[in-house]
């Protein structure tokens, strides 16, 4: 069987959540992130951090989408894929990949680094809609 995956939905998916987490982790939690993480809100990090941040962001997104499409091409070849529309299939793989892969990191930052619920459920929410988008554009644009 041959895996035909869509890189312009990847690189689609890629910009989204981009975007996404630049939203979340700005305008939205921006603050409550930083307070959480301990870091001083009044001091702007310089440029080259930022820049950085940025890149493995980018990379980090881009491993994501990639083998979350493959993750989601593969479900196709299972018996009864067909008769689950497209909201149980996106929700199918967003939540199940989230579970699995998001939130046992999540409760292990928690629990070994001592993070707090606070900060969980910031991340933790951001994983789940960061993953609803991706299948989103995966899905129809596979």
């Amino acid at each position: 069987m041959e895996m035909n995956i869509n890189m312009m939905a990847i690189l689609v998916a890629v910009v989204a959540n981009f975007f996404f987490g630049f939203l979340w982790y700005t305008v939205l939690f921006g603050k409550a992130w930083a307070v959480e993480m301990g870091f001083d809100i009044t001091v702007k990090p310089p440029a080259s951090v930022m820049i950085k941040g940025i890149v493995i962001m980018v990379i980090g997104n881009f491993l994501m989408a990639y083998v979350f499409a493959h993750n989601m091409k593969a479900w196709t070849y299972v018996d009864g894929y067909d008769t689950m529309d497209a909201m149980g299939n996106i929700m199918s793989a967003a939540v199940f990949t989230w579970l699995g892969f998001y939130v046992p990191t999540d409760l292990g930052a928690v629990t070994w680094e001592r993070k707090t619920w606070k900060l969980f459920f910031i991340n933790t929410i951001y994983h789940l809609i960061m993953l609803v988008i991706a299948a989103v554009v995966l899905y129809y644009m596979q």
